[in-house]
């Protein structure tokens, strides 16, 4: 990620996963969402960060309060559905179907020293198909346009889902 969004403290956000899954709350996740889709892309505004994650039990739910719970005993507050780490809200999703194959299938990067997960932009694009909102269409368009996709693999993520681009 060559230009973090101003404000974002991103690298803060990435520890705090990484502890997750070292406490054993989440066995994995990645960066998905807007963040995501500006690590091969150029910079835009965001709200959020996404953090997708894996639960380490079969229970989605069991995940989210015990996340709260533990990064709320590290300083972070509630406000409404996110997490805010210095003031910047994050929000945690527990993946399946389509998201938990896109944590697994994630980019390891670092990211000022943190290792992490990024999601590719053929699953950033297919997640996007699927939402339809007016924005995920935007962020398709901007990531066909600028990012290098592997076209075979993302029509097999889009065949396998049932899910079209949209089109012009």
């Amino acid at each position: 990620m060559a230009d973090e969004p101003s404000g974002v403290p991103l690298a803060d956000v990435l520890r705090a996963a990484n502890e997750l899954v070292s406490a054993g709350l989440i066995k994995d996740y990645a960066l998905g969402g807007a963040l995501a889709a500006i690590y091969y892309t150029e910079p835009f505004t965001t709200y959020d960060a996404d953090i997708i994650f894996v639960p380490s039990d079969k229970t989605l739910s069991a995940g989210i309060p015990a996340i709260y719970s533990h990064l709320q005993s590290k300083g972070w507050r509630v406000e409404r559905e996110h997490l805010l780490i210095k003031d910047f809200p994050v929000q945690f999703f527990a993946a399946s179907g389509l998201t938990k194959e896109a944590v697994r299938e994630a980019r390891e990067i670092e990211y000022e020293g943190v290792p992490a997960k990024v999601f590719r932009p053929e699953y950033i694009i297919a997640i996007a198909a699927s939402v339809g909102r007016p924005k995920d269409l935007a962020r398709i368009e901007q990531l066909l346009e600028q990012a290098k996709i592997d076209r075979p693999m993302l029509d097999d993520i889009l065949r396998r889902y049932n899910l079209k681009l949209p089109t012009k």
